[in-house]
């Protein structure tokens, strides 16, 4: 690698060393403050949740935990439709893949400010859900359904690439789903 080559930045790093890291490195403060850094970082998360009052390590474990989910929802090359049991379970519970779409992508637009739009197995039902959160929350805090996919909707997630158009940046993430995740995500719900 030459000295030209070791200075370029992915658009990924870029996000890591920008966003990422400031959670990161904001968590092992406050983790160290708390007495709890060498729990899982779900643990971390569920325990600063405090019952819907969250402690000041919360956004920062909540933060981790929902990029570190988002970014493994996604693969070069992906997209397209499920298959298998996780497309017949789509067809079941909505009707049809593109009114999984219509619903994961009005959850996505309609999410005031920042937050996240999510696809779970609600663990009683075991039936799929789309929700939306806002800002670090996530479903596992509410304790009522396991995700399998999730879409960033913090304005950090699209604007470089479209600017302040959202709905252009939901219709792309669709070409950038990694549904053999989602599904191996599902199948451990169930």
């Amino acid at each position: 690698m030459n000295d030209d080559e070791s200075r370029t930045f992915s658009p990924f790093s870029l996000l890591f060393l920008s966003f990422f890291s400031p959670f990161s490195l904001r968590l092992l403060y406050l983790t160290r403050i708390v007495d709890c850094c060498w729990q899982d970082i779900v643990e971390i998360m569920m325990k600063s949740w405090n019952n819907g009052s969250p402690a000041a390590t919360f956004n920062n474990a909540a933060q981790v935990v929902n990029h570190t989910f988002f970014w493994e929802s996604m693969a070069p090359n992906a997209g397209g439709k499920p298959s298998g049991d996780l497309a017949a379970a789509i067809d079941r519970d909505f009707g049809s893949f593109d009114e999984f779409k219509a619903q994961f992508s009005a959850a996505g637009a309609t999410q005031f400010g920042s937050g996240w739009a999510w696809l779970s197995v609600n663990n009683s039902t075991k039936k799929l859900e789309v929700s939306k959160t806002p800002n670090a929350e996530n479903p596992w805090v509410y304790g009522s359904a396991t995700p399998i996919l999730t879409m960033d909707v913090w304005e950090h997630a699209y604007y470089v690439d479209q600017r302040n158009k959202r709905p252009d940046y939901i219709a792309n993430f669709y070409n950038l789903i990694n549904w053999d995740a989602v599904a191996a995500r599902y199948a451990a719900a169930l």
